[in-house]
């Protein structure tokens, strides 16, 4: 995997990160995949919401850590939302049929996207967020592979 470009951020808020997000939404296109990573409560849903907010989502953008996976009609399709927290066992990875929202006509955002790393296309975004010094202070470092 190779690095075509590397951005790092610092956000002092949860309004930040929620700003940064929406700024970030305006680089993505249908066919693009973004695998957040970082530790619970660091603010990967937050950053997600902002993209949802950037690219007009309909509907309401909540964390899908119960249900997995949600879908969000935009202009151009679909916009996928898909938190992989609480999965167990790779049988249930299976399940959810990930790879099916690989496609042209989505954005796919994968949270705790560790535990799928296999099934990752080479080319995406990797967006890493980790806490910072202050109790809300964030750095968010996007990458875009290849």
């Amino acid at each position: 995997m190779m690095t075509l470009q590397r951005d790092e951020y610092f956000a002092r808020s949860a309004h930040d990160t929620l700003d940064l997000g929406k700024t970030f939404a305006s680089a993505l296109k249908p066919g693009d995949i973004v695998a957040l990573a970082g530790n619970l409560g660091s603010g990967k849903t937050q950053f997600v919401i902002g993209i949802c907010e950037g690219l007009h989502a309909h509907g309401h953008i909540a964390s899908p850590t119960f249900t997995f996976i949600h879908e969000y009609n935009v202009a151009f399709g679909t916009l996928v939302h898909i938190d992989l927290y609480r999965i167990n066992k790779r049988s249930e990875i299976d399940e959810l049929g990930i790879e099916e929202y690989f496609r042209d006509d989505c954005i796919c955002m994968i949270e705790w996207p560790e535990l799928i790393a296999d099934l990752l296309p080479s080319e995406r975004y990797d967006v890493k967020i980790a806490y910072g010094e202050g109790e809300n202070d964030r750095r968010i470092v996007i990458e875009k592979t290849a």
